[in-house]
């Protein structure tokens, strides 16, 4: 016959969660189902350096990365001639960005090069916004590709000046 002074020390998750009826408070700690550490973490990736197999990166996921990197350098405006920004504008009405728009790539087994149409807004100096658009654009490929980047070319197709957009629409005909 078991007496009263002796406890049963395992308990299962339900029962961790039922209030304690013997009088002393007992804090109930809930789990995260799911483990969201910060950042993209290897732990769990296995290091077999021998598989084999091939991994092959199509262009358009290239031309991707490249047209995010470009959009995040300040002073880029958009990316892409007149017509694809005409274009662009109507996806974007219908939440079909193509984050790809003004980007050409070309890529290798091992490397890649990125042909990119921008358009600067004023009145940032275009030769810095190139610049830091090139290194971008070849350093998001490298890292998040894995491919070496040959050359970045970057076309300043146009300037932005804010208020240019809304100056046509307010103006009033000077015919009627």
């Amino acid at each position: 016959m078991a007496t009263q002074d002796q406890k049963n020390t395992s308990t299962s998750p339900a029962e961790k969660e039922l209030p304690d009826t013997t009088g002393t408070p007992t804090p109930a700690v809930v789990a995260p189902r799911v483990d969201r550490s910060a950042g993209f973490s290897t732990s769990r990736i296995p290091t077999d350096v021998d598989a084999a197999g091939t991994t092959t990166i199509a262009e358009g996921v290239v031309a991707k990365v490249a047209g995010i990197a470009a959009r995040e350098v300040p002073g880029v405006y958009a990316l892409g001639g007149g017509g694809a920004r005409a274009f662009g504008a109507i996806r974007d009405v219908i939440n079909a960005t193509d984050l790809a728009q003004g980007v050409k790539v070309e890529v290798g087994e091992t490397q890649a090069a990125a042909d990119l149409t921008i358009v600067v807004e004023y009145p940032a100096p275009i030769q810095t916004v190139a610049n830091n658009v090139r290194a971008a654009v070849a350093g998001a490929i490298t890292r998040l590709v894995g491919l070496e980047v040959v050359e970045v070319n970057v076309e300043v197709n146009d300037v932005h000046v804010p208020g240019d957009d809304n100056d046509h629409e307010n103006e009033e005909s000077r015919v009627s």
